[in-house]
């Protein structure tokens, strides 16, 4: 009789969650009949509530859970096997839980619902779905009246003086599943020779897009001029004058450090440079990075500072113009953090422009010159969101810490207080008044 009453309660609320979600859906003028399939409708509602990608992520977590929990079912009752995949269930299920609330929040947002309604969707989906897709007090906001909405255009852009780093990016785009997705738009700004400039965004605003697209590693509808040089248009010539170091490494762990640098240096410096000549060099700037006693050292024995620093070696062998590190820090500690910037400062004093991308930018911020701000809009694409000194930075937003301006630009998903929008729009007009159009 038990068994009987599970099986009616369960098809109970599967036709009255398939209503439910069919219903929503045509709220939002989507396909209604993705209602009744599993996943699917997860993954629709995703859209919905414009969070496609975690529409993904949650429909994949979900899937895995639902195998693992199966598999689970199979198992000999106490078995380590069975402990095994309940344990990896467990973990599987943390992000999924993370996703799912990531799509309700805006969904709340979109039907002008208290985020209360979350647990309710956690504990009882069948009746939340219900009730919001056939009560007529649950619709979602016409899209001019929702609390989200993307900042305009800023209509002006930047002219290199022969000597700066000039980026005008139009937009920088990429095509998923057959749709065209905007990752970054309407940037444009000047560094000057000489500054040290922080990079700082939230995940997913487009820092390592933004990287990509002015080295030219990966194009974008845009102008990038370096010097009196253009990236794009002469990207042959002028890739030596860019320095990029990534987060992680390619070097060769049972090599040794001066003949990992010498290889940079094979790669990166003229073919007709004299033995002498590129002994010297090599010598230079071992010994500018303070790794000169450890040139006979295998990479593998190196500390995790010591490893940072002959990376950025190789990059500065060619003597750049442009200097770019994403985090440099990551893994190391605040003492060889401070020590690795302050060399990072000395590079910039010479006249280089270093860019950086850092996690923990406020123990270091004294020594950056500018900050560059990127943020999501709500049409989820990364866009300018300040650019200047780092004390205009404070007043700007009106925060005393790099951690509190990113916080300002964080969706309130993610715990921040969701003012992308706002702080955008407010940098587009600032500049609309300083340039008048162009610069």
């Amino acid at each position: 009789m038990q068994l009987t009453f599970e099986s009616m309660f369960s098809v109970v609320t599967y036709i009255l969650l398939s209503i439910g979600y069919w219903m929503i859906f045509k709220k939002f003028g989507k396909k209604p009949w993705l209602g009744l399939i599993p996943f699917a409708r997860d993954y629709q509602l995703a859209v919905c509530a414009d969070r496609e990608e975690e529409g993904r992520l949650y429909v994949l977590f979900t899937g895995l859970l639902r195998v693992l929990m199966s598999a689970s079912s199979f198992m000999e009752s106490g078995s380590g096997l069975q402990a095994l995949i309940t344990m990896i269930a467990l973990i599987v299920l943390i992000p999924s839980i993370v996703y799912s609330i990531r799509i309700l929040k805006p969904l709340c947002v979109i039907f002008d619902r208290s985020p209360r309604w979350i647990f309710l969707w956690f504990f009882f989906e069948w009746f939340a779905a219900f009730l919001w897709g056939i009560s007529k007090k649950f619709n979602p906001l016409p899209q001019e009246k929702r609390d989200e909405r993307a900042a305009e255009l800023s209509g002006v852009t930047t002219k290199g003086d022969g000597k700066n780093l000039s980026i005008n990016i139009e937009e920088r785009s990429a095509v998923s599943h057959f749709k065209k997705h905007i990752l970054l738009k309407d940037i444009h700004l000047n560094v000057e020779p000489g500054h040290m400039v922080l990079l700082l965004g939230g995940s997913g605003a487009g820092k390592t897009t933004f990287l990509n697209a002015v080295t030219g590693y990966e194009k974008a509808k845009a102008d990038i001029e370096l010097g009196e040089g253009n990236v794009y248009k002469d990207y042959k010539k002028i890739k030596y004058d860019i320095g990029f170091v990534p987060q992680g490494d390619l070097m060769r762990g049972t090599d040794t450090v001066y003949r990992t640098l010498q290889d940079a240096a094979t790669l990166r410096l003229p073919a007709d440079i004299g033995s002498k000549q590129l002994k010297e060099k090599i010598d230079s700037v071992l010994d500018f990075f303070g790794i000169g006693m450890l040139k006979d050292t295998l990479v593998d024995k190196l500390s995790g500072g010591q490893r940072k620093r002959l990376s950025i070696a190789m990059e500065y062998i060619s003597n750049p113009k442009l200097f770019i590190l994403d985090e440099p820090d990551s893994g190391l500690d605040g003492i060889v953090t401070r020590k690795l910037f302050k060399q990072l400062r000395e590079i910039a004093d010479t006249g280089k422009i270093v860019i950086v991308i850092t996690h923990t930018p406020d123990r270091v911020i004294d020594l950056f010159d500018d900050v560059i701000v990127l943020a999501k809009d709500a049409e989820r694409t990364g866009r300018l969101a300040f650019y200047g000194s780092v004390d205009e930075a404070y007043e700007f937003f009106g925060k005393t810490s790099m951690e509190g301006i990113l916080l300002s630009v964080n969706q309130i998903e993610e715990g921040g207080e969701g003012r992308a929008d706002e702080m955008v729009g407010k940098y587009t007009e600032l500049t609309r008044t300083k340039l008048g159009g162009a610069a």
